[in-house]
C-alpha cells in the first residue's frame, strides 16, 4: 500500500522578506518532511502588490511547485504575458470566461497526480464569479484525472472561506485559506476527510501591519491620508500547514499548522 502524500501550502508571500524566507526554509521543508508537492501563494511576492516573472521563475526554481494567487494577480503588468505560457502560476478559477490563464492544473507529484485548484471570494472582494459553482465545474474535471485536489480559498472574510471548507468536505483533500496575512488556530479535518484551516497565514516580516511598515500603516490609519505602502523590515517568517493525503481516497490523514521563524 502506498504510503501518503504530503503536501506543503505556504501562505501569502509578501515583499522581499517573505522571498528570502522561501528561498531559505523551503528546501530544508522539503527535505525534513519529505513533500511531496509545494503549494506557494506569491500574489504578494513583488513589494507587496503582485509578482513578476522573474519572481516566479525564481521561486520555480526554489522548489516551489505551483504558485496561487488572488486579487493582486494582475498589479505587475508584465505578468499576464508569462501567466498566458507558464501554467504553474495560476490566477482564480471563477474570473470571468477569456480572463488570462489558468484557475488549475494537474501536477504530478511523485508517483502520484494532484488536482490544486486557485479560488476567491466575493465578499469584500471584486464580484468575480462565484467560486462555489464555479468549484463543482473545476472539481469534476480534476477528479477525473487524480483523488488529490487542493483547494487555495483566497478570501476576505473568514465566513466565506468556512463556508468553502463544508460546502467541498468530502469532495477535495484540503481547502487552504489565503489573503488575510493572519494565521488562524483552526487547522483540522472536517468529517468527511477534507482538511482544513481559515488561513494559512502571511510568509513575510512579522514585526509589521500585515506585511507593510509599521509606521506607514499607522499613519494611513491615523489621517486617512493615502500613503504607499512598503514591506517592513526585521525579522521574516514562514507561514503555512503540512498536510497528509491518502492517495487512494483523497482524503486528508492530517494537518499541521507551520510558523518557522527566519534564523537571524
Amino acid at each position: 500500500m502506498a504510503g501518503p502524500v504530503t503536501i506543503l501550502c505556504v501562505g501569502d508571500v509578501f515583499g522581499e522578506p517573505g522571498r528570502h524566507a522561501v528561498q531559505m526554509l523551503l528546501p530544508k521543508l522539503r527535505k525534513q518532511h519529505q513533500v511531496d508537492l509545494a503549494v506557494v501563494n506569491v500574489e504578494n511576492a513583488a513589494a507587496g502588490a503582485g509578482v513578476t516573472p522573474a519572481i516566479a521563475r525564481a521561486f520555480l526554481d526554489q522548489g516551489v511547485d505551483v504558485m496561487t494567487s488572488g486579487n493582486h494577480i494582475w498589479d505587475k503588468k508584465e505578468i499576464i504575458e508569462y501567466i498566458v505560457k507558464e501554467n504553474l502560476l495560476l490566477r482564480p478559477a471563477n474570473y470571468p470566461a477569456g480572463t488570462p490563464g489558468a484557475g488549475s492544473i494537474v501536477v504530478k507529484a511523485g508517483p502520484h497526480k494532484v488536482g490544486v485548484l486557485n479560488l476567491m471570494g466575493r465578499v469584500f472582494l471584486p464580484l468575480l464569479d462565484c467560486p462555489f459553482r464555479k468549484a463543482d465545474e473545476e472539481i469534476a474535471k480534476l477528479g477525473q484525472e487524480t483523488p488529490i485536489i487542493v483547494v487555495d480559498a483566497h478570501c476576505e472574510a473568514t465566513s466565506e472561506s468556512q463556508a468553502l471548507g463544508w460546502y467541498l468536505d468530502g469532495r477535495v483533500s484540503a481547502v487552504v485559506g489565503t489573503h488575510r496575512h493572519v494565521q488562524t488556530a483552526d487547522e483540522r479535518l472536517l468529517p468527511k476527510g477534507t482538511a482544513y484551516i481559515t488561513d494559512l497565514g502571511m510568509t513575510g516580516p512579522t514585526e509589521s501591519v500585515i506585511g507593510v511598515d509599521p509606521q506607514i500603516a499607522l499613519h494611513r490609519f491615523l489621517t486617512q491620508m493615502p500613503a504607499r505602502f512598503e514591506p517592513a523590515k526585521g525579522p521574516a517568517a514562514l507561514h503555512g500547514a503540512l498536510i497528509r493525503v491518502d492517495p487512494e481516497t483523497g482524503r486528508g490523514l492530517s494537518i499541521e499548522r507551520l510558523r518557522i521563524p527566519l534564523p537571524a
